[in-house]
């Protein structure tokens, strides 16, 4: 009987072992300033590295939108033909496929007032940093109550990003030796379960 127990602890033990959620980071879109206009998003992204598999958080008041667009759609900022538009408030953009993702507010004068964000995404754990120059800082040029300044700087404040399971086999890379030691050690624990029944 304590022969199965410690076969079954092995396996339990090796079947946990080879399940690793894979890390995402969820990125606060403009940190404490949110999705609004008077926010450099060019400069907010500059620092940051972006992988399949990570998630966009876009926190903005009524009269926004976020809109994922084309490249030309986002150069003449048209939403005619968005590729996902939602305007709930709380808006979650996981990023699926490498390339460069852009997204505008669809809302009159805003994406012309710098209401635009374009990120480049690595494929399968490999980071890069987006394209200089993602955003706009010019001033708004429709007045809006959310302005947090009307000389359009970007916060100082940093607002720290979270690391969450993100479910995608591919958003990570982790090490095979990893895996291996892994194997090994649930191999060891199921022996060690074995030799203490015969005990």
């Amino acid at each position: 009987m304590a022969s199965f127990h410690g076969g079954l602890l092995c396996l339990l033990v090796l079947g946990i072992c080879m399940v690793q959620p894979n890390l995402a980071t969820v990125y606060n879109v403009g940190d404490t300033a949110g999705w609004s206009l008077g926010v450099d998003y060019g400069t907010w992204a500059s620092g940051k590295t972006f992988s399949v598999g990570d998630k966009l958080a876009f926190n903005y008041a009524g009269g926004h939108t976020v809109d994922e667009v084309s490249a030309n759609d986002y150069k003449a900022c048209a939403a005619g033909n968005s590729i996902t538009s939602d305007s709930s408030g709380s808006t979650t953009i996981t990023l699926k496929t490498p390339g460069t993702h852009y997204f505008i507010c669809s809302s009159m004068g805003h994406c012309d007032g710098g209401m635009k964000l374009s990120v480049t995404v690595a494929a399968g754990g490999s980071s890069t940093t987006p394209s200089p120059g993602g955003g706009s800082s010019t001033t708004p040029t429709s007045p809006a109550t959310d302005t947090p300044s009307a000389t359009g700087t970007t916060p100082s404040t940093t607002t720290p990003t979270t690391k969450l399971p993100s479910g995608s086999s591919n958003s990570g890379s982790s090490s095979p030796f990893a895996n291996f030691y892994m194997a090994v050690l649930a191999i060891l624990v199921g022996s060690s379960a074995l030799a203490v029944g015969y005990y």
